[in-house]
């Protein structure tokens, strides 16, 4: 049944764990601790062939059942249908290790089953699930992925149902019809078609003490990473490069995101989540992504080196590949710092409330964007309330941008800031931001009255070129612009900056292409204090 040379000596054991686990004493403590188990001992071959997530899973069993330890990955490739975490084991993919996804349509559909059937889907079908992932692990403590081996999502899904909640036309719940909410979802043949499919690289949920550091994702599905309720999750020096979303962060809480890289054309990159997974509005709080590198170059092409441009355009936005944070918000958000990334070839950093929830305490810092798509920084409340009924509209509060490099800017989208009259966004301040944009806005530019919409996504594209060049706010209060520079490399006859419905403002140390009294346009505004503005050379 096994193969003479797929076990592995102590020695070489000891070696590859010192590899993987970051220095000799701990590789040791891993061997006369909880122990490691060598998949291909519990039988996986890695050879590319023969389906060896049953292996895996054995290898994962008997870890557990001696308390936990390591099961290690060695070089090969395996294919592998669900592979399940749990309590005190670490999963080790060496270098040269290679877990794939295997696809269904060749290998049948033998990802676990959905789980998380409820009885209104306030989210699209690939946040609700974890079990059908690739990697899952549901209410685990102490576990992780380690590299420098490899996820490769060949057979994972991209794509699956939208939500089904009180607001769509026609809905009817499982409880009005009389059955169960599983039974109401697989009377939707989209979703029966998923049962047994795949559709990310790794879910958590409900887990804690998580760690997922040192290994690359090609390719991940729906979703690269995706955690519901974890705490106390580290994830470093991760190396992502697909073509949906990278590392989804929802309803967690003390979570650092660190040192990852990840290239996303046609989804977000790394981006913060409250939704209504959970069965419940859980906050999104004290969440930590620093030292990252974002983008949104063709999949594929961060891995070689190639870094080709996707021809991707979204309704017209084009690529994504972003840090945002609001996409489900119901929950909220609290103590959340972005610092010291770089974001190219991207759209720019989205932050905002559409759900309900409240979005307080948010600090983006030290970031370089490159060749942004779209506006370098926005908040954005609106009032989609995807969400149960009675959910009051959120607020947004106490958001800080300092320290920010932004060039290549496209003319038509400056930053902005723009909530909705029953909800203005309150106490967002830009202190330090530079930005430079190709300019050349007309007057018919300054004349737009740009669409208001209150029942919206946290997407922007809908106000189109903004009659500003710098920053765009309306309903807002207590907006603080302090030591900013707009530049523009051709004039433009927008002003730097344009409030539409703020109450109190204090815009100083501007460093604008206007003088004075032509950089700053306030209109049903009340309580503007203009202090130093300087004309750009």
């Amino acid at each position: 049944m096994f193969e003479p040379h797929a076990s592995l000596d102590r020695r070489s054991t000891l070696g590859l764990l010192a590899l993987l686990l970051g220095s000799p004493a701990a590789a040791q403590s891993a061997l006369t601790g909880g122990g490691v188990e060598n998949v291909r001992q519990h039988g996986a071959r890695g050879d590319g062939k023969a389906i060896d997530s049953p292996a895996i899973n054995r290898a994962i069993k008997a870890a557990a059942k001696r308390g936990g330890g390591v099961v290690l990955v060695p070089p090969g490739r395996y294919l592998s249908f669900s592979i399940r975490l749990v309590d005190n084991i670490t999963l080790a993919l060496s270098a040269g290790a290679v877990i794939e996804a295997a696809d269904p349509d060749t290998h049948g559909r033998n990802y676990d089953p959905p789980e998380n059937y409820m009885e209104e889907q306030f989210q699209d079908f690939g946040i609700t699930h974890v079990h059908n992932s690739l990697i899952y692990a549901d209410g685990a403590s102490n576990i992780g992925v380690i590299g420098p081996g490899m996820l490769h999502g060949v057979g994972l899904d991209r794509d699956g149902p939208n939500d089904r909640w009180w607001k769509h036309e026609n809905f009817q719940s499982a409880m009005a019809l009389g059955i169960s909410p599983r039974e109401l979802v697989l009377r939707n043949p989209k979703e029966a078609a998923m049962v047994g499919r795949g559709n990310r690289a790794i879910g958590l949920r409900d887990c804690r003490n998580v760690q997922l550091r040192d290994f690359t994702i090609l390719q991940g599905g729906h979703f690269g990473i995706i955690a519901h309720g974890c705490t106390n999750m580290a994830i470093d020096n991760v190396v992502i490069d697909t073509d949906r979303d990278g590392i989804d962060v929802d309803c967690c809480r003390d979570v650092r995101v660190t040192n990852c890289t990840v290239n996303a054309p046609k989804d977000d990159a790394i981006v913060l989540k409250s939704s209504y997974a959970l069965g419940r509005p859980v906050i999104c709080e004290d969440i930590l992504v620093q030292g990252c590198k974002t983008s949104g170059y063709l999949m594929g092409s961060l891995l070689d080196g190639s870094y080709r441009k996707s021809d991707y355009n979204i309704e017209g936005g084009g690529v994504l590949g972003r840090i945002k944070m609001g996409t489900e918000t119901v929950g909220g958000f609290r103590n959340v710092r972005i610092s010291d990334c770089i974001c190219t070839n991207s759209r720019g950093i989205l932050v905002g409330i559409v759900d309900g929830g409240t979005m307080e305490d948010v600090v983006v810092s030290g970031i370089t964007l490159r060749d942004p798509v779209n506006a370098p920084l926005f908040v954005h409340h609106g009032a989609r309330m995807r969400a149960p009924r009675g959910t009051p509209v959120g607020k947004i509060r106490r958001v800080r941008f300092d320290d920010v490099q932004a060039s290549g800017v496209d003319p038509r989208y400056p930053c902005g800031v723009e909530g909705i009259a029953d909800g203005p966004v309150e106490d967002v301040t830009f202190r330090g931001v530079d930005v430079t944009s190709a300019g050349g806005g007309t007057a018919a530019d300054v004349a737009r009255d740009p669409e208001y919409r209150r029942e919206t996504s946290l997407e922007v594209g809908y106000l189109k070129t903004l009659p500003a060049h710098g920053l765009w706010a309306r309903h807002a209060k207590r907006l603080t612009v302090r030591d900013c520079s707009f530049a523009v490399e051709k004039a433009d006859a927008r002003p730097t900056i344009a409030l539409r419905n703020v109450q109190g403002a204090l815009i100083d140390g501007l460093m604008s292409s206007k003088p004075r009294d032509a950089a700053v346009s306030a209109k049903d505004s009340s309580g503007i204090a203009i202090g130093d503005v300087r004309v750009r050379a």
